[in-house]
């Protein structure tokens, strides 16, 4: 098979050839250039201090959730800024990981790649953005519904549940732009 027969076959993969592309080597990318203790307390990028947004974010997170939690259990407490603890004994801290920030910045990437009109990914990015956003609150809400009374869930879920499920939405998000707002652009 040469090149072009090969080109031409892979042609119709080619939007999720580059979606997974894009998906691993952000990533990776955010892996590599991106340290940060578990307490939040020193965020760095290419090392350089970049701790304050997630600070900003992780509290913002922590008081969001907690103000939730306490519509529907009045059995939660905070007991710094980034903790909800139950009577119960368990709880949970909302660390710089916890931000949504990392799949902020691969959905702009996925978008930034894909083929399509910059009239509607100008629109669609912040969409997503408030998607994860969204999606995140709900985790960790849930989350910390969860582990109340089942704190051996939390790996679980937080590891493996909610990681996948908010890739998946992710994914969700970028066949709508696909198939139903890309073809609307005028330019591919």
């Amino acid at each position: 098979m040469n090149i072009q027969a090969l080109k031409e076959h892979i042609k119709p993969y080619e939007d999720v050839i580059i979606f997974m592309l894009t998906l691993l080597v952000a990533n990776y990318f955010w892996k590599w250039t991106m340290v940060g203790d578990e307490n939040g307390d020193n965020v760095t990028w290419f090392g350089l201090d970049v701790t304050a947004p997630f600070e900003f974010m992780a509290c913002h997170i922590a008081s969001f959730v907690y103000w939730l939690v306490s519509l529907v259990r009045d059995t939660a407490y905070m007991t710094d800024v980034h903790t909800i603890r139950f009577e119960s004994g368990h709880g949970t801290t909302i660390i710089w990981g916890c931000t949504a920030l990392k799949q902020s910045f691969i959905w702009l990437c996925l978008i930034l790649t894909v083929k399509g009109g910059w009239k509607q990914k100008l629109w669609f990015i912040p969409l997503g953005w408030v998607c994860c956003y969204v999606f995140n609150i709900l985790r960790i809400f849930l989350i910390a519904l969860f582990i109340e009374h089942h704190p051996e869930w939390f790996h679980m879920l937080h590891d493996y549940i909610f990681k996948y499920l908010f890739y998946a939405m992710l994914f969700g998000l970028w066949v709508i732009f696909v198939e139903k707002i890309r073809p609307n652009a005028s330019s591919h």
